[in-house]
């Protein structure tokens, strides 16, 4: 299948899952690297409060609070403020 008949059955609503290679997409700078952090007992006991309550893994609710800190590090509008 070529570009302009994948667009057509794409703007007509039809599936094009079938012309694609799933097993070799790949998401850039989405590739996972595993790292060991050690955290207080405290913290541990907070996070797993907060990710109870969400209905989250620990994992989960680290890796969005670190994300959104990071997001928010990169926004030009957000004001800086020192590192804790």
């Amino acid at each position: 299948m070529n570009s302009s008949e994948f667009d057509q059955r794409f703007d007509n609503g039809e599936s094009v899952l079938d012309a694609l290679d799933l097993a070799a997409a790949r998401r850039p700078r989405l590739e996972q690297k595993r790292v060991n952090v050690d955290f207080p007992l405290w913290m541990v006991e907070q996070l797993d409060q907060e990710a109870s309550r969400l209905g989250v893994t620990r994992q989960s609710i680290i890796k969005v609070w670190l994300a959104e800190r990071l997001e928010r590090r990169s926004d030009p509008s957000e004001s800086r403020s020192p590192a804790v």
